[in-house]
Formats: C-alpha cells, sequence, structure tokens
C-alpha cells in the first residue's frame, strides 16, 4: 500500500522536481529523472516519464525540450515571476524599514521557493541592505492584518501607543492608556505605515504610525460614520504633508532648474511646471504647510524659494528665524 501512494505522488514530485532542479540552464534528462524518482520509492520507466511530462504541460506548466549529450533534457521555462522582478521584491523586502530584519529574512525565504535552487542563491547573493534602521516592532506585521480587517469590516480597533525616550527606551503614552479608534485607512509614507483614523479619545480624525502600535485588536464596536469634513480630513491626512498636520494651501514655488528631478519625484507627473527665467522655473501645487513641507523645501537653500501667497512667505520667514535664533 506505501509503495502504492507513492506511485500516487508522481507526478506531483515530478512537478517539485522541475520547479526546484530546473531552469533554462540546468535541464534534466528522462534517465535522470527515473534515478531520482526511484530515490523517492517511485517506479518509472522512460515511456511513462515521457507521458508524464506531456501530462504537466497540459496541466499548464511551461516544460521545454532541449539536448544533453544525445539523450533529450527537459526544463521549466516560465513562472509566475520573472527574475528581474524576484530581484525587485527581494531587494524591496530587504530594505523595507517598517519590516524587521527577521520578518525580511523569512520573506526572502519564501520568494526564494519562486525560482529554481541555482537562481534562489543568486537572489541571495543580490541583496544589499544599507545601515538604515530596521523596525524593532516585530508585531508590525500582525498589527495591520488587524487594522486591515477593522476597515473592512468596518470596526473599531484598539492598542496603545508607544515613544522613545532620550535613553532609547521604548514606553507607553499616557500611561499606557488604550486608544479606542474607527480605521478608515492606512498609508504609507517615507518608508513607514500611518493609520488614518477617527480617535474617540481626541474626538477628531487622527494618524498613528503602525510601528509605534502594540496590544491592536479588533473590537465589536463599529466604527464611526464619515461626515463630510471627516472626509476631507482623511484625504488631508493622506497626502504627502498632512501627515503632520498644517493648513492646506494653493502655494507658488521657484525652483531652480536642477531641481527639476526633485520636484517631479515629489509632486508627480501631474504636476505643472513652468519656466520662468533662464535657469528656473515655478511650479503651483496645493500643500499641507507642516514640518515634513518645510524640512523637504528648506533642504535646497537659495535654489528654492516660496513667491506665494504672502502668508506662507511670511511664515518661511518666521521658521528660518526661529532656527536663526536658536544658534545664538
Amino acid at each position: 500500500m506505501a509503495g502504492l501512494s507513492r506511485q500516487k505522488q508522481k507526478l506531483l514530485t515530478m512537478k517539485k522536481l522541475f520547479e526546484s532542479k530546473t531552469d533554462e540552464n540546468h535541464s534534466i534528462t528522462g534517465a535522470r529523472l527515473i534515478d531520482i524518482l526511484a530515490g523517492c520509492g517511485i517506479k518509472a520507466e522512460r515511456k511513462t516519464i515521457y507521458d508524464d511530462i506531456k501530462t504537466l504541460c497540459d496541466s499548464g506548466m511551461s516544460i521545454e525540450t532541449t539536448k544533453d549529450g544525445h539523450s533529450n533534457a527537459y526544463y521549466l521555462a516560465d513562472r509566475t515571476f520573472q527574475d528581474e522582478e524576484l530581484y525587485v521584491l527581494a531587494d524591496a523586502v530587504a530594505s523595507c524599514r517598517f519590516l524587521t530584519k527577521k520578518k525580511s529574512q523569512e520573506l526572502i525565504k519564501k520568494l526564494q521557493t519562486l525560482t529554481s535552487e541555482y537562481k534562489a542563491k543568486q537572489l541571495r547573493r543580490i541583496i544589499y541592505v544599507d545601515n538604515r534602521t530596521k523596525n524593532f516592532n516585530e508585531q508590525i506585521y500582525y498589527s495591520i492584518n488587524k487594522i486591515q480587517a477593522g476597515i473592512f469590516d468596518e470596526k473599531q480597533i484598539s492598542f496603545r501607543y508607544t515613544e522613545f525616550n532620550p535613553d532609547k527606551k521604548q514606553v507607553l503614552k499616557h500611561s499606557g492608556e488604550t486608544y479606542f479608534v474607527s480605521p478608515y485607512s492606512l498609508v504609507w509614507e517615507s518608508e513607514n505605515y500611518y493609520l488614518v483614523c477617527y480617535c474617540e479619545k481626541h474626538e477628531k480624525i487622527c494618524r498613528y504610525r503602525v510601528d509605534r502600535m502594540v496590544g491592536v485588536e479588533m473590537t465589536e464596536l463599529p466604527s464611526r460614520e464619515l461626515s463630510d469634513e471627516d472626509k476631507s480630513e482623511i484625504a488631508n491626512m493622506q497626502s504627502l504633508y498632512g501627515m503632520f498636520g498644517g493648513q492646506l494651501e494653493s502655494v507658488t514655488m521657484q525652483f531652480d532648474n536642477s531641481l527639476a528631478n526633485a520636484v517631479i519625484d515629489r509632486f508627480g507627473l501631474g504636476c505643472h511646471p513652468h519656466k520662468n527665467s533662464e535657469n528656473t522655473f515655478c511650479l503651483t501645487a496645493d500643500v499641507q504647510i507642516a514640518p515634513t513641507f518645510w524640512g523637504w523645501f528648506f533642504q535646497f537653500g537659495t535654489k528654492a524659494k516660496i513667491l506665494a501667497p504672502d502668508s506662507v512667505v511670511d511664515e518661511a520667514k518666521r521658521y528660518l528665524e526661529d532656527l536663526s535664533e536658536s544658534y545664538k
């Protein structure tokens, strides 16, 4: 009976062999297949092997025939992901800050199963991670799932919120008070996940960094219905600079021509810059006047300038004066 059971596994075993042992640079002959199957306790003959390969092809596998000396050899030609796609995915996983180092390694191992064992080694070697800080919170992976469940099921979630003190210790805010919020969306910004939600404690739309949330649970309480004002505020919170609050303004900015790439990267191809001199161009865009905006804008020094409105020009002056004052 055990032998019969193994025979029934022949096609499945062959499928796994083609997926893990072959690619365009590594083929396998019929004779070698028979030897490998025999080692697994599965009897096979040359004629049945050819029929089995045809059955696998009929099921959707793209098995190509090539030559190994005078013998036919076979390899799996097409897979769900191309090599280049796997490299991009693995690199993104390895460098992603919100994933811990352990979770990144686990995901990369899973990605390696989507190609042959030979290319899996290449995939592992190609990964390079710089000195960026990886997340310390292993639970973020599961917190995201619970948040998404709360969004889709329209249920409130609960959590406690943390922050770092100067001693680099993670401490609970407000003595470990539990927050109850109605989750509406997750926003990926500056390599971090943020939850946009209605917070019962603050009685307004708020945003929280997911990696600083602990003990996330979905409750049975229904989420708060959104008013038109809430929807507008959520749209602001989902924008680039809205994560840290600030008034939405239509701002006209002047940039040196050398900053075209940086400006288009930030505002997207939908923005409408226009030249206003030989060396500069202008752009009018809706931005959230918040610390994140000033941090981005002032990095360009004298190559960037606020032109309008006057209220934002004045705010820029005050911001720079405050900075200058702190160094006196």
